[in-house]
C-alpha cells in the first residue's frame, strides 16, 4: 500500500470525523451531506436526493464491512483497510462519486463550474487552497468548468491504494501544488 493513499485516506477520515471524536459514525455522513446540500440549492430534487442516499451508502458499507460489534463506529484503521481495498469498496465509491458530481450539476450538462466545485468540497471540509488546486489539477475549459467525469475519476482513484501522483493527492494539506 503507498504512503500517498494512506495520506489520502487520513485526509478524508479526519473530514469524515464530522464531530471530531475519533471515529466515522452515521450522523457523520448526515452532516456531511447537509454540509453538501446547503451549499447547492439549486440542483434538482432528484440529485439531491441521490446525494443524500450516495452518502448514506457511502456510510452502510464502512458500516457493513467494518462493525462488526454493531456499536455504530468505525476507527481509523478500520476505516483505512477497507476504503484501500478497491474490491470490498468500489461499488460504494463509484456511487458517491457519481452522486456527489451530479449534484454539483444543477443543470446536468456534464460541466461543474469553479465555484458549485468549490462549494461542494468546503462543504465536506477540504480546506480552499487544496480544493483550488484540485480544480486546476483536472483541466478546466476555458469557461472555468471541469467535466462530471474527470472529477468522478478522480474520487474514485482517490482510493486507489497503489496510485500515487493523482490529481486527487492535492487535496491532501502537505501535498498542494499549484
Amino acid at each position: 500500500m503507498r504512503t500517498e493513499a494512506v495520506d489520502r485516506v487520513r485526509t478524508v477520515f479526519a473530514l469524515f470525523d464530522a464531530d471530531g471524536n475519533g471515529v466515522i459514525e452515521a450522523d457523520d455522513f448526515e452532516l456531511m451531506a447537509d454540509r453538501v446540500l446547503d451549499v447547492t440549492p439549486g440542483a434538482p430534487d432528484a440529485r439531491r436526493s441521490a446525494a443524500l442516499s450516495g452518502f448514506r451508502a457511502f456510510w452502510a458499507a464502512l458500516a457493513g464491512e467494518l462493525d462488526a460489534h454493531g456499536d455504530g463506529r468505525i476507527d481509523f484503521e478500520e476505516f483505512k483497510a477497507v476504503v484501500l481495498a478497491p474490491e470490498r469498496f468500489d461499488a460504494a465509491i463509484t456511487e458517491f462519486a457519481e452522486a456527489l458530481t451530479e449534484v454539483a450539476d444543477p443543470d446536468g450538462d456534464g460541466l461543474i463550474g469553479r465555484a458549485d466545485f468549490v462549494a461542494v468540497l468546503t462543504a465536506i471540509g477540504f480546506a480552499a487552497p487544496n480544493v483550488e488546486s484540485l480544480f486546476e489539477g483536472l483541466e478546466p475549459t476555458a469557461s472555468d468548468q471541469v467535466t462530471t467525469s474527470a472529477w468522478a475519476e478522480a474520487i474514485r482513484d482517490y482510493y486507489r491504494p497503489d496510485l500515487a501522483g493523482i490529481v486527487g493527492d492535492r487535496l491532501v494539506p502537505a501535498l498542494t501544488t499549484g
